[in-house]
């Protein structure tokens, strides 16, 4: 077989023949491996909807969420002036952590080291980031304190605390303490601040009026794709799928019907099969991530009028038919699967991704519509990423010969005062907040969870019609670090521990898994091709 890299099975050349870089597919059709999958053993392909099978065009959805936020805000009582502020798409990245104490936006690793800190919109250093933060961590799971940001739909979120924070901090009739503002008598925290805005969060989605204005121009705001009516029939011949949405029936039925809908490019005008038939099971109403759990009620739909019908659904799976509510277990007993015979594509680490994978066993398929545009920096400025490795490999050289015994300190701060500046200048070719995957040579939290929770991941799950459903995803190696810093050879005794070993190969870039990514906690085994 082969990874994923490589045309497929039957285009596999032998042993020691060819450059596996000629058998990759463009970059941009490619789907990326974290754990091996045999495409030909998923009996079921489900989907969510929002930001995977539909998805919104950016910055026009952004912005016209953001102005809905800014108005609700105003109309419980915040200053007009913050109608001023505009989305900027250049500035939030997903996976921030908003520090509801001292109102910071935070990038940070995995283990909760801090990587950029921002005040609204002015970046913090030294001094100022160990005035908050004197280790220059954070205890993640302090989850009162510390809200990751994760999904696409908290861009405009991230964006709006930082708005806010610097509204407040620059207006004199505002005075700045370390956890809010006082004006008068009145004291306004970060952590209310916070309150304030997922309850304006829950607004604009709970109400409606963000699926009223996006269904009154859907050509703004929603991209239409011919190729997706295409590949779900494709997907249908080999197995089934089915789709689970938060979205109600209403909102779905609209927005399905619209990414369905080609009569006006049917020259010949041949009849269109509705979007439900490309379905063996829709449920709406999900309630992500209950529905990983627990779950709710499963009722069924009145089409026709979108109201539920009274009562359990108790009954077999009917044909077209549409359900609200219900759980993953009741996913698998109506279309008789079982937990890894399921791949689940969307785009919510958490809701959809890390739940699914934990508690039902599910193959997972990670929408990240971003990566277009980190592959695109990753290619196009591959030299300061080079630069970033020659200076490790210059400081490597600095200390081969020394040992416990030298005592010569070698003077290396011209040298990390390099990787920092060539660290910001890489971070700022993909936007204010940098690299969603990365800080430099340092991994972000959320690129940790994507390693940690999706099989595969790509831009979009188009990317599906360029690969046999035969197709065997395979990993690539996961190297420990004296793995991928030592070269195969015979060790050489005598020599081994008087030099740091360089860095042999570049740390976790999109696509290329050489540090260990820690395999999921249910023990997932590898799909090899056993029987």
């Amino acid at each position: 077989m082969g990874s994923e890299g490589e045309r497929g099975p039957a285009a596999a050349p032998g042993p020691g023949h060819g450059d596996p870089r000629a058998l990759r597919r463009d970059c941009q059709h490619r789907i990326f491996v974290n754990r091996s999958l045999a495409l030909e053993k998923i009996k079921c392909f489900g989907f969510d909807m929002d930001y995977t099978l539909a998805m919104y065009k950016s910055p026009d959805y952004e912005e016209l969420a953001f102005a809905l936020l800014l108005e609700h805000l105003v109309s419980i009582g915040y200053p007009h002036e913050i109608l001023a502020y505009k989305y900027d798409p250049t500035f939030p990245t997903r996976g921030l952590v908003f520090d509801a104490l001292y109102g910071n936006l935070l990038k940070v690793d995995s283990h909760g080291n801090l990587l950029v800190c921002a005040h609204g919109f002015r970046f913090l250093r030294g001094a100022e980031i160990l005035h908050y933060y004197p280790n220059k961590f954070i205890q993640r799971d302090d989850m009162k304190r510390f809200h990751i940001l994760n999904t696409l739909f908290n861009l405009t979120e991230a964006h709006l605390y930082a708005c806010l924070v610097d509204f407040f901090t620059n207006c004199s009739r505002y005075i700045n303490c370390d956890t809010g503002y006082k004006h008068g008598n009145l004291f306004m925290s970060f952590r209310s601040m916070f309150q304030d805005v997922r309850e304006a969060m829950d607004h604009i989605h709970l109400s409606g009026c963000l699926k009223k204005k996006t269904l009154e121009n859907l050509e703004k705001y929603v991209v239409k794709d011919p190729r997706v009516p295409l590949l779900l029939s494709r997907m249908k011949e080999v197995g089934k799928v089915f789709l689970a949405t938060n979205s109600d029936y209403n909102y779905t039925d609209a927005i399905m019907s619209y990414l369905f809908d080609f009569s006006d490019g049917n020259e010949a005008k041949t009849p269109q099969s509705p979007w439900r038939s490309y379905f063996d099971l829709i449920v709406v109403d999900t309630r992500k991530p209950l529905f990983f759990a627990e779950g709710t009620v499963l009722r069924q739909v009145n089409t026709d009028t979108g109201k539920l019908r009274i009562g359990t659904y108790t009954g077999p799976l009917q044909h077209c038919a549409v359900y609200s509510g219900g759980s993953s277990d009741v996913v698998c007993d109506l279309l008789g699967v079982k937990g890894k015979d399921i791949l689940y594509m969307g785009d919510h680490i958490f809701g959809d991704i890390l739940k699914s994978k934990k508690r039902q066993g599910w193959r997972t398929f990670l929408v990240v519509p971003e990566l277009a545009r980190e592959l695109q920096v990753w290619t196009e400025k591959s030299e300061l990423f080079e630069e970033l490795r020659s200076l490790d490999l210059f400081l490597a050289e600095l200390y081969q010969h020394l040992d416990s015994g030298s005592s010569e300190r070698p003077d290396i701060s011209s040298i990390k005062r390099r990787i920092q500046k060539v660290t910001h200048e890489m971070d700022m070719c993909y936007g204010k907040m940098g690299s969603l995957f990365r800080c430099g040579s340092r991994q972000t939290l959320f690129a940790n969870q994507l390693m940690r929770y999706a099989d595969l991941y790509a831009a979009s799950f188009i990317n599906f019609l360029y690969y046999p459903f035969s197709y065997l995803f395979r990993a690539p190696p996961v190297l420990m670090a004296h793995e991928s810093t030592v070269e195969h050879g015979r060790l050489d005794t005598g020599e081994a521990g008087t030099a740091p070993a360089p860095w042999l190969a570049w740390h976790g870039h999109p696509g290329q898994q050489v540090t260990g990514a820690p395999q999921d906690s249910s023990g997932e085994e590898e799909d090899d091709g056993e029987a």
